[in-house]
């Protein structure tokens, strides 16, 4: 992809964002650093910091991103009815301009990925946001390809080599009109960027097998989402997991991409090390407040004029984290006479600094400037058709079934197993009178066997369901393309995983002969078990853990058996809830009935009862015993059973739009009542 900026600017940018007037070091208003007991010193500036725009021939393709936010407040609920809830950010105020990177630093629990969720618009859920955040003097929603983020937790396809996750997310995200060869080349460029060559065709590897390592995932989903080339780029620990020399080479290419693009970078990092000389701004944070907001070099000379110099030879960032993390309080120098304060009273000393000094006063003009410059509205770029993202999720999922053993070539292994024993043990079935009740015995134990272990493919499931949360959020695609490719994909190995071992059980039990019937009897065990994964689909968007997933679904299906019909017959169920709706609701009795109508349709038996000697049974008394409704045909009772399977995806459709549109809503509505 060609850069959409031209080079300019004195940093290399290709958006100027040059200042008008040199910058000139602050010069102590008191008696110099640290004296007078360790009180505040004042700073000011001979002449203040303006932001010049962008090129206006810049800004006809795509517009660059100046981000502000002012006195950001994030609060998260309680867990109980009467708990308070929990200030995590308190009046945040900062800016991020284009061709430069803003580090978020502070210790553990300061609220970096917060300010930066807040900023990404991605407040989870019982998070409530107060404050004005502006993209270009305006508020407005992230647009598809002009912003991405980069989440700290390595969300990734286990199956699939580095080449592969590349290449699909190339097909999903880039435009229709670039060759299918172009978007090859530029996944590839991405790859190289990212000092990845070596371990292109290595599967990345997760919870079955041993793929890349931590620090190279973490490229790795970088890589996905440069390749847009967005215009505004948040990171969350883009660092975590590398080594030095790797994280040096991240963040010198992130860098030198921001600059020579004109792309907006927004980091949240825990241990910059090397890196931090790479930073053009900084924002420090402890325990949700802002101690400084400026220029790094600015930051050095503002801890030094409020009494907490860098020692020579040390890193500053690691001077500055070290003198603002509380978490074991220790004590640090205070001046050069070597009196001693603790970390909590050095926050409070650098926060009240920071909100009356000229770094602040700086800061607040140059949000205003850049709200006042405007620029052109965000807009959604060009992206993949339907049919393409449809296409590249279909092929993803269907290498990953295949290579995911959990999926469904264990179940077919266990699927063969058990009907083979089924069938050694209902060996050659005769048409006696207690052939009756070992027909019903054979059709009740695959409806409930092969359906409850279709469950055993939930935990591979939710992985996908992860890794679509992840790419839903960025907006590579939509619902609606994940569900069908998701029945695409699955079409083939649910065929597989049910035709042998159905067919194996049929021929050695001896149930009866016919070509409809056996195609009936294969089609309803299929129907069955793509039922029970649409359920488990809205199990996984309601639950978020696949053990609880299991769990509940485990339930619902033990409800659904109890009211099937086999363990006690229609008519004796008490109607109240049980029959019901409970009793209708239930797939079992579609497919049990089905099964019924299939096996004894034509049949008679000969009856040994003394009672009804040298007499017959005919296939009607067996269902009427049975109380099987014989109003409707067993090709109703399937398909029952396909509108049922659509009723489940459908509302697992429902229930991820709505709550994407509740979930803002909600937020709003706390935010209102604060």
């Amino acid at each position: 992809m060609r850069p959409l900026w031209p080079n300019g600017g004195s940093t290399g940018s290709s958006v100027d964002v040059s200042l008008t007037s040199g910058r000139r070091r602050p010069t102590s208003a008191g008696s110099g650093s640290g004296s007078g007991g360790g009180g505040r010193a004042e700073v000011y500036f001979a002449d203040v910091e303006e932001v010049r725009p962008a090129p206006a021939d810049a800004c006809r393709e795509d517009p660059a991103v100046y981000l502000t936010w002012e006195d950001v407040c994030v609060t998260a609920s309680g867990a109980g009815s009467r708990a308070t809830p929990a200030r995590i950010l308190e009046g945040i105020s900062g800016h991020a301009r284009p061709g430069e990177v803003l580090a978020i630093m502070g210790p553990s629990g300061c609220g970096k990925t917060t300010l930066l969720d807040a900023l990404a618009g991605r407040l989870g859920p019982g998070m409530s946001k107060t404050g004005l955040i502006l993209i270009n003097g305006r508020q407005e929603k992230l647009a598809f390809g002009t912003s991405a983020y980069v989440t700290q937790d390595n969300v990734l396809m286990s199956t699939l080599s580095v080449r592969e996750a590349i290449y699909y997310s190339a097909h999903l995200q880039l435009p229709d009109t670039m060759l299918v060869s172009e978007k090859r080349t530029h996944a590839e460029h991405v790859i190289q960027e990212m000092g990845l060559d070596d371990i292109m065709d290595t599967r990345i590897g997760g919870r079955i097998t041993k793929g890349i390592s931590g620090g190279q995932r973490k490229r790795v989903s970088i890589c996905v989402e440069m390749l847009t080339r967005p215009r505004l780029l948040f990171l969350d620990e883009p660092t975590s997991g590398l080594d030095s020399a790797a994280s040096y080479h991240v963040m010198s290419h992130i860098t030198s991409v921001a600059a020579g693009e004109g792309m907006t970078v927004v980091a949240a990092v825990h241990q910059p090390g090397e890196v931090f000389e790479l930073f053009h701004s900084l924002c420090l944070l402890a325990h949700g407040r802002t101690v400084f907001l400026g220029t790094v070099s600015d930051a050095t000379e503002f801890f030094n004029l409020n009494g907490f110099p860098c020692p020579c030879l040390r890193n500053p960032s690691e001077h500055f984290l070290g003198t603002i993390n509380k978490d074991f309080d220790e004590e640090i120098v205070e001046d050069s006479r070597y009196r001693r304060k603790t970390a909590a009273k050095a926050i409070d000393t650098l926060t009240n600094a920071y909100q009356s000094s000229a770094y602040s006063e700086k800061t607040t003009n140059q949000i205003i400037q850049m709200k006042e410059m405007g620029g052109a509205p965000f807009r959604t770029r060009e992206r993949a058709s339907f049919c393409t993202k449809l296409l590249a999720l279909t092929k993803r999922s269907f290498v990953n079934m295949h290579r995911d053993m959990g999926y469904y070539w264990m179940r077919f292994a266990v699927f063969t197993v058990a009907c083979t024993c089924v069938g050694t043990v209902f060996h050659h079935i005769d048409n006696s009178y207690n052939s009756i009740q070992t027909r019903c015995n054979v059709i009740m134990y695959m409806t409930i066997f092969l359906t409850f272990m279709a469950i055993g493919g939930f935990p591979s499931f939710a992985e996908d369901i992860k890794v679509f949360r992840r790419e839903r959020l960025s907006g590579h695609y939509g619902v609606t393309e994940f569900v069908i490719s998701n029945t695409l994909s699955a079409t083939p190995y649910l065929a597989v995983m049910i035709i042998i071992p159905g067919a194996i059980l049929y021929y050695l039990t001896g149930l009866t002969r016919g070509g409809s019937n056996i195609a009936y009897f294969v089609v309803t065990l299929y129907m069955c078990i793509v039922l029970v994964e649409s359920i488990m689909m809205v199990i996984a968007a309601v639950v978020p853990d696949f053990l609880m997933g299991i769990v509940v679904g485990s339930g619902v299906q033990a409800l659904m058996m109890t009211n099937g019909g086999f363990f006690r017959l229609p008519n004796q169920l008490p109607k109240p809830v049980w029959k019901y709706p409970c009793y209708y609701i239930s797939f079992h009795k579609y497919a049990v009935q089905g099964f019924y109508k299939n096996e004894f349709v034509g049949q008679t038996f000969a009856s040994d009862q003394l009672i009804m000697a040298n007499a017959t049974i005919t296939n009607h008394q067996v269902l009427e015993a049975l109380q099987v409704e014989m109003w409707y045909s067993k090709w109703v009772n399937l398909a029952i059973l396909f509108g049922m399977a659509v009723i489940y995806r459908m509302m697992f459709f429902a229930i991820v739009k709505v709550a994407e549109g509740i979930r803002p809503k909600m937020r709003r509505m706390k935010c209102s009542l604060i």
